[in-house]
C-alpha cells in the first residue's frame, strides 16, 4: 500500500507542480492586465458560490469510497443526486442575482451570477465513477483532469484578458474549468448514467455530517470576504483575496498531493489502531517538514516577490500574505484530523469541530474588521487559526492517543530549522533596496534568497537529525525512498 501511495503522491505532486506553474503565470499576466477591483468583484460571486455549494454538498465521492463494494446503482444514485443539486443551485443562483447586485450596489454582479449559474449546472453532470480508481489507490486520473482543467482555464482567461481587459476573463476561466473537468471525466472512465435514488439512504447516512460540516466550514472561511466587500469595497477585497490565495499557494499545493492519498490509505488500515497511529505520525511529520519551509519562506520573501511578479500596485497584499501564510503553515500540524476522522467514521466529530471554529472565529473577524479594518481581519485570522490548531491537535489526541506535546515534539527538528531559516532571510533583507533594483536584479535577489534559504533549512535539519542519533522521521523515510530508487536505477543500468 505504501508503494501505491508513493505513486499516487507522484501523480498528484506532478499535477500540482504543473498547476502551480500555470497558476503563477496566469496570476502574473492577469494581475498586470486587470485591476484589484476586477478581482474583488469576481471574488464576491465566487465566495457566494462556495457558500451555496457547501450548503448543498453531499460528499458523494467520500461516501462511495467509504462503501466497501459500491454497486452500479450506488453510482447511478450519486450521479442523480449531483445532477439534482446542480439544477437546484443554478436556479437559486440565477434567482438571487438582482438581490445581490442591489446589496453590493453594483449592477455588474447580476450578469456575472447569471453566467456562473451555467457553470453550476455543468458541474452537475460530473462522472461519479472516477472514484473507482481513487478507491483502488490509483491517482493518474486526477493528474489528467486537474491539469487539463487548469491549462484550458488559463488559456481562455489570458486570451479574454488581452482582448477585453475586463473581469470577464476571470469568469471565462471558471466556466472553462468546469466544462473541461466534466468532459475529461467521461473520457477517462466510461459511464452511462441512469436517474435513480435507490441507494439514497446508504450514501446520505455517511455524508450527512460531512455536508453539515462543509456548510459551517465554508461559511467560516468565506464570510470574511463578503464582509470586506460590503464594508471596505471591492478594491480592498481584491488585495485580500489575491493575498489570501497566494499565501496558501505554496503550502496547500505542495502538501495536497500527499493529503489527497491519506483518506483512502487510512481507510485500508482503520481497524488496526496501532498501524493507523504510526501511519498518521509518519505522514503528519512529513507534511509539516515540507510545509514549514515553503510557507514561512514564502512569507519572508513576499515583498520582493510581489514587487517582481505583480508590480507595485499589489504591494498592499504583502501584509496579507505574510500573516496568513504563517497561519496556513502552523495549521498543517493538525490538518490530518480530517482524513483520520473520515477513515474511522467520526464524521460527526468533524461537524462539531467546524461549528466550534465558526463560533470562535465569527466574533473575532467581525470585531477586527469594524475596529481595525483590513488588518483587523488579518490578525483576527491569525488568532482564530491558532485556536483552530489546538482544537485539531486535541481531537487527534482523543482519536489516536497521541498527546499534544507528542504532536509538537515529533516536528521539533522542522520547527527549529525553519526558525533558523526565517532569521537568515530577515537578516539578509535588512539592508536590501528592492525598489531601486531593476527587474533583472530583483529576479536575481529573489532566486538567491530562495536557494540560500533551502540550503539553510536542509542543513539545519540534517545537523539536528544527526545530533539526535538519526531518529525515525521524514529524514529516514526520504533515505529509504532514495535507496530504493538508486537500487532500481542500478538494476536498470
Amino acid at each position: 500500500m505504501k508503494e501505491k501511495l508513493f505513486i499516487g503522491v507522484f501523480w498528484l505532486g506532478a499535477a500540482k507542480l504543473i498547476i502551480n506553474f500555470l497558476a503563477l503565470i496566469s496570476t502574473i499576466i492577469l494581475a498586470r492586465l486587470l485591476t484589484p477591483e476586477d478581482f474583488g468583484l469576481v471574488a464576491i460571486v465566487l465566495a457566494l458560490l462556495a457558500i451555496i455549494e457547501a450548503v448543498t454538498d453531499l460528499s458523494l465521492a467520500s461516501a462511495l469510497i467509504h462503501i466497501k463494494e459500491p454497486s452500479e446503482e450506488h453510482f447511478h444514485t450519486a450521479w442523480s443526486l449531483n445532477l439534482t443539486r446542480g439544477v437546484f443551485l443554478a436556479f437559486i443562483f440565477w434567482l438571487s442575482s438582482e438581490f445581490i447586485a442591489n446589496y453590493y450596489h453594483d449592477v455588474r454582479l447580476t450578469n456575472i451570477m447569471w453566467i456562473i449559474s451555467g457553470s453550476i449546472l455543468i458541474s452537475g453532470f460530473t462522472n461519479p465513477k472516477m472514484v473507482v480508481l481513487t478507491k483502488k489507490l490509483i491517482f493518474w486520473q486526477e493528474f489528467v483532469v486537474t491539469v487539463s482543467q487548469k491549462l484550458m482555464s488559463v488559456i481562455v482567461s489570458v486570451v479574454f484578458a488581452f482582448l477585453f481587459r475586463s473581469y470577464w476573463a476571470l469568469i471565462a476561466g471558471v466556466i472553462t474549468s468546469q466544462l473541461v473537468g466534466v468532459l475529461v471525466s467521461y473520457l477517462i472512465i466510461s459511464y452511462k448514467p441512469k436517474f435513480t435514488y435507490l441507494h439514497l439512504r446508504d450514501i446520505w447516512s455517511f455524508s450527512i455530517w460531512l455536508t453539515l460540516g462543509k456548510i459551517v466550514n465554508t461559511l467560516n472561511w468565506k464570510f470574511d470576504q463578503l464582509l470586506i466587500g460590503s464594508q471596505l469595497g471591492s478594491k480592498s477585497l481584491g488585495f485580500y483575496t489575491v493575498g489570501d490565495n497566494l499565501a496558501g499557494l505554496p503550502t496547500r499545493e505542495a502538501i495536497q498531493p500527499l493529503e489527497n492519498t491519506l483518506f483512502p490509505g487510512f481507510s485500508h488500515i482503520a481497524e488496526d489502531k496501532e498501524r493507523l497511529r504510526n501511519a498518521y505520525v509518519k505522514s503528519q511529520t512529513l507534511i509539516t517538514a515540507i510545509a514549514l519551509p515553503l510557507g514561512i519562506g514564502f512569507a519572508a520573501i513576499s515583498y520582493p516577490l510581489v514587487l517582481l511578479l505583480m508590480g507595485a500596485k499589489w504591494l498592499p497584499s504583502v501584509q496579507v500574505i505574510q500573516v496568513i501564510s504563517c497561519i496556513y503553515v502552523l495549521q498543517t500540524i493538525g490538518s490530518q484530523v480530517h482524513p483520520i476522522a473520515m477513515a474511522v467514521g467520526k464524521t460527526k466529530t468533524l461537524f462539531y469541530r467546524d461549528m466550534l471554529n465558526f463560533i470562535i472565529r465569527l466574533p473575532i473577524i467581525i470585531g477586527g474588521l469594524f475596529y481595525f479594518g483590513l488588518m483587523g481581519v488579518i490578525f483576527g485570522r491569525a488568532i482564530s487559526g491558532s485556536i483552530s490548531l489546538l482544537i485539531n491537535m486535541h481531537l487527534i489526541s482523543k482519536m489516536l492517543g497521541i498527546s499534544i506535546w507528542e504532536q509538537v515534539n515529533s516536528n521539533a527538528r522542522a520547527i527549529a530549522s525553519v526558525l533558523g531559516m526565517a532569521y537568515f532571510l530577515l537578516v539578509i533583507q535588512t539592508n536590501a533596496s528592492f525598489e531601486s533594483s531593476s527587474t533583472f536584479e530583483l529576479a536575481l535577489q529573489v532566486i538567491g534568497m530562495v536557494l540560500s534559504a533551502f540550503l539553510v533549512y536542509a542543513g539545519l535539519n540534517l545537523l539536528l537529525w544527526l545530533l539526535m542519533n538519526k531518529p525515525s522521521g521524514p529524514e529516514s523515510e526520504l533515505l529509504k525512498v532514495l535507496t530504493t530508487v538508486l537500487k532500481k536505477f542500478k538494476r536498470f543500468e
